[in-house]
């Protein structure tokens, strides 16, 4: 890629798809092997708005418990963190060690270094394993995992969009949660399927940067009882 720096390569576990980390004069993308650029310090509007959409739905997001899968470019983590009081717990879960690594490092600096954030903590794994949790309640559930309902890098996220998936993360929903999702395009299948899940939903479509150009969609859903 002209005038850019690889900084790091990654393999997805689970599959055989390869990130890779570039560095230019003044952002940072990922691609992935075989579909190009996957995500970009650039184009992050829609992502730090999956955060703050969610959070603003509370009641209260001062003491709020978060759970984010994907960490991506730490975007969503920013905007929950400061959607969010000093007593706020927030656990991001990220399946590729690489990526947490690389915003410890260079991704750090275009999010201000969430992850160095007291009210952080990372689980290095699959988000699906803490949903299934019994034990564990969320405030907000927000995942930004692939490309959305369509997977992208692994076939193994499908359950996340699947019946039992949605059901599992209203189950892991503290009362008055909220359950937010991203997606790189419109899906009213899946629209559906949330609303079939007894869950109250509302679809936003927003700029993946400044106010004009690609959109991406993000779905806030509330349990109806």
């Amino acid at each position: 890629m002209k005038n850019q720096v690889l900084l790091g390569e990654a393999t997805i576990p689970g599959g055989d798809r390869v990130l890779k980390l570039y560095q230019g004069k003044d952002d940072c993308n990922i691609v992935i092997s075989g579909r190009g650029e996957l995500m970009s310090t650039r184009k992050h509007a829609s992502e730090s708005a999956l955060g703050t959409l969610a959070c603003e739905l509370l009641k209260s997001a001062d003491a709020a418990s978060v759970l984010i899968g994907g960490l991506g470019m730490g975007f969503t983590l920013e905007a929950v963190l400061a959607a969010t009081g000093k007593q706020a717990r927030v656990v991001v879960a990220e399946l590729v060690p690489e990526v947490i690594e690389w915003n410890k490092g260079p991704l750090g600096s275009y999010s201000n270094y969430p992850l160095s954030d007291a009210r952080t903590e990372v689980y290095p794994g699959d988000v699906s394993d803490l949903l299934r949790d019994e034990g564990k309640r969320y405030d907000v559930i927000a995942l930004d995992v692939d490309n959305g309902p369509e997977a992208l890098s692994t076939s193994g996220n499908d359950w996340l969009y699947s019946r039992n998936g949605v059901n599992t993360a209203r189950e892991s929903l503290n009362k008055g949660g909220v359950l937010a999702y991203w997606s790189a395009t419109a899906d009213p299948q899946f629209t559906k399927l949330l609303r079939d899940c007894d869950l109250h939903v509302s679809e936003k479509s927003v700029y993946a940067h400044g106010n004009k150009g690609t959109k991406h969609t993000i779905w806030l859903a509330r349990a109806q009882r």
